[in-house]
């Protein structure tokens, strides 16, 4: 099991995330097509923004254990709980290969 405090930092840099997402995009277009001057101040103000808000701080984690390594995107859990999960049958539609 993950540190309490590792779920909490992953849970609140989520929401920085979100929060910025607009403002970070608008000012990021801003740098890429506006003028000189203009993206040179839109640059200011998107280094400015929290690290935190940009999403590839973002790391997926087990949804049971916490885990961040081993993660498996469609289920939304670690490699681990998804073999025990699926021995015991939990996951509709999987079952161990055999051949």
């Amino acid at each position: 099991m993950a540190k309490e405090s590792m779920k909490a930092r992953e849970v609140k840099r989520a929401k920085l995330v979100a929060k910025y997402a607009e403002k970070r995009a608008a000012l990021k277009k801003i740098v890429q097509t506006g003028d000189p001057a203009e993206a040179f101040e839109a640059a200011q103000k998107l280094q400015a923004i929290p690290k935190n808000a940009n999403p590839i701080r973002l790391h997926n984690r087990c949804k049971l254990t916490g885990r961040p390594k081993g993660y498996i995107r469609q289920f939304g859990i670690s490699r681990i709980q998804f073999r025990e999960m699926a021995s015991n049958g939990l996951i509709p539609g999987v079952k161990k290969a055999s051949w």
